[in-house]
């Protein structure tokens, strides 16, 4: 099981980052991939990444929120950062049209840059969208057979956005969304439309805690150590059995980051 979404520099996890990847690895993971999401982030993932060889790696990336930090020195970072083994897709990026951290000119063009910087060094990237699906695939279409490999992390759109990404070749992160009631279940019915090859599966930890675990963490945080919870309900969903899937899932990973 490998868990494409990981906020492990989130200050949730300040007092316990080290168990975290203990329980993780206890949990049966075979590796986590960290978030980077602005410069200075990016930079701690990749140190994280750094301290747990062949279990660990990060992305390099400025999020949607941080559009407006955008510079030639945040660029210069990314780059930098890019060169590292630890360091296998450039990301997160995309538009968040829905809490407008930055204005939309300032995301747009920030996601641009990050696909021109991906495309120059041949790197995969890891995509944000929400709320934004029709000018996300306008910045994104230009660039996207220059692009070794791209996910759509954390999806949680409908049929049609689903098609339109599984057109342009990505692959999908499927997360805990799936798991909560009262907004997944529309995302659930699409699990089986999404072919076995473009499945990913995440935690997006320390955020969206699966709401159906039994019995209930005492702690909203979510943690990579739930990702088996998620593969069984996902494999359950999509009529799969929960090895299979494991193993299909951490192959895809594992190809599409060319680990």
């Amino acid at each position: 099981m490998f868990d494409i979404g990981v906020n492990l520099t989130s200050t949730q996890f300040a007092k316990d980052r080290e168990q975290v990847v203990r329980r993780a690895r206890a949990a049966g993971l075979t590796g986590m991939l960290i978030t980077g999401t602005n410069a200075l982030e990016s930079q701690q993932a990749q140190s994280l990444a750094q301290r747990h060889p062949d279990f660990c790696w990060s992305t390099a990336g400025i999020h949607p929120h941080h559009a407006s930090e955008w510079s030639a020195d945040t660029a210069a970072t990314l780059r930098r950062l890019a060169e590292s083994p630890q360091v296998v897709a450039i990301g997160e990026c995309g538009l968040d049209f829905n809490r407008n951290f930055s204005a939309h000119n300032q995301q747009e063009y920030a996601f641009d840059a990050q696909l021109a910087l991906a495309a120059e060094l041949q790197m995969p990237v890891f995509l944000h969208c929400r709320d934004a699906h029709e000018h996300f695939i306008a910045v994104l279409k230009p660039w996207i057979d220059q692009l070794p490999g791209a996910v759509v992390h954390c999806f949680t759109g409908t049929a049609e956005e689903l098609a339109e990404c599984l057109a342009l070749g990505l692959s999908v992160g499927i997360t805990g969304w799936v798991c909560d009631e009262r907004r997944g279940m529309a995302l659930r019915e699409l699990l089986p439309q999404i072919p076995a090859e473009r499945l990913l599966l995440e935690t997006d930890a320390p955020y969206l805690l699966p709401r159906d675990m039994r019995p209930r963490p005492t702690s909203r945080r979510n943690e990579p150590c739930f990702l088996p919870h998620i593969v069984q309900q996902v494999a359950l969903w999509r009529g799969e059995e929960v090895g299979q899937l494991a193993q299909q899932t951490d192959a895809n990973s594992r190809r599409l980051f060319r680990l």
